[in-house]
């Protein structure tokens, strides 16, 4: 029997942050919190670190520049799930969604052939991979072509999740028909002529999106995948993808869309670089305004897992929330969104995705990664003292 007994942690539990609590890891599962019996497992001194679940990312497309780190520059999706794999265990995200985009009139990954070869690649990876790879397919809906691609992964499970996005210009991200020209000829150097047409032909193949997200939602729905939506910039609009059986709004782009989005009983998700960097890419809703708003239930880590966990422990001091608040954006609010009942947070029963973490500098860094019990990531910092707090944090709470 495996088992593990993680000691001298400042332990962040749904309810508050506790000092010295044990917590007692046998077979991949966390099976008592400061248990009275512990003979035959191994103790592991965490020195003052802080011991969070870890943390589960729900749209991070950062793959998609591992296997094409420039225009047209492509690695071997192996070579790219791998590096992408031990970045996320660096980063502390034991459960990631890996965010494939299902556009065809763009190039690079973003085509229908390539990213399904990713998608399947993605999961070939798994068993050799350090944290749970998943596939969050997301589908341009302006795309008539991608609904047998992404029927056949939904029906054979290599997509966990499905979102709706729609970049049309003049509505959601892209705000007037110029911001998407100069996306367009930034990212993939596409000219007047090619913007144009490329714009008649997403008009043109909007009149079937209704059809088309209809026709996947139902699939989804048949196979319990679970359904988001992409900038959704209206109450309107969440009333119609809330109709579709969606589950999250992603980056509700203002604060009446994203306050429409949770009276409907939609999980709200932002971006964790947007708290970061203090603004929105787009010009759209900061994260940081919608958490003190209250309307932010996930953060993700968008094109930058990494950011994750220090703006999730910068916003105690950020929006005068508890550090357990801010943890649960990252962690328990985002696998309850994905249908994961088995993680997120630390308590008995729950898969030990366990993160220890120091705060060099005042940074918060990731020392060790364990994903069902099994440690999968170490670091050591030189000259730290593990028991240094994080900035500006909250008072704890005290064993008792």
């Amino acid at each position: 029997m495996n088992k593990q007994l993680l000691t001298n942690a400042r332990v962040v539990l749904p309810h508050g942050v506790f000092n010295n609590i044990a917590v007692l890891i046998e077979n991949g599962i966390i099976s008592s919190l400061d248990p009275d019996e512990t003979t035959g497992a191994t103790v592991i001194d965490l020195k003052g670190a802080m011991l969070m679940p870890g943390l589960v990312d729900l749209h991070c497309d950062a793959l998609e520049k591992e296997v094409e780190p420039r225009p047209g520059v492509h690695f071997p999706v192996n070579f790219a799930c791998a590096q992408a794999d031990k970045r996320n265990a660096a980063a502390g995200v034991t459960t990631i969604y890996h965010s494939l985009s299902f556009a065809n009139h763009e190039l690079g990954v973003r085509n229908n052939t390539f990213a399904a070869e990713l998608a399947r690649a993605v999961h070939a990876w798994q068993r050799y991979a350090l944290v749970d790879n998943r596939v969050h397919a997301r589908y341009e809906v302006t795309d008539e072509t991608a609904v047998p691609v992404l029927t056949d992964l939904l029906v054979h499970g290599d997509a966990h999740l499905i979102s709706f996005m729609d970049h049309t210009p003049g509505q959601g991200q892209f705000k007037s028909v110029e911001a998407y020209r100069n996306y367009l000829g930034k990212t993939y150097k596409k000219s007047d002529e090619e913007f144009d047409a490329i714009l008649a032909q997403k008009m043109q193949a909007a009149q079937g999106a209704t059809a088309r997200m209809d026709a996947l939602a139902a699939v989804a729905k048949a196979h319990g995948v679970s359904i988001a939506s992409h900038d959704d910039d209206s109450p309107g609009k969440v009333d119609i993808v809330h109709s579709l059986g969606a589950v999250i709004s992603e980056f509700p782009i203002n604060l009446e869309t994203a306050q429409a989005a949770k009276a409907k009983g939609l999980a709200t998700l932002f971006g964790a670089p947007n708290i970061l960097r203090g603004k929105s890419q787009s010009g759209s809703m900061r994260a940081l305004d919608a958490v003190i708003q209250g309307v932010a239930d996930c953060l993700c880590g968008d094109y930058s897992p990494a950011a994750l966990l220090p703006a999730a422990l910068a916003l105690p001091a950020l929006a005068g929330i508890s550090i357990s608040e801010a943890v649960a954006l990252v962690t328990l609010n985002p696998a309850r969104a994905g249908g994961l009942n088995d993680r997120g947070q630390i308590a008995v029963g729950k898969r030990a995705d366990l993160i220890a973490v120091a705060h060099p500098d005042n940074l918060p860094q990731v020392e060790r990664v364990w994903v069902a019990g099994k440690l999968v990531f170490s670091a050591q910092f030189s000259n730290l003292h593990c028991t240094a707090q994080p900035p500006a944090a909250k008072a704890e709470h005290s064993l008792v």
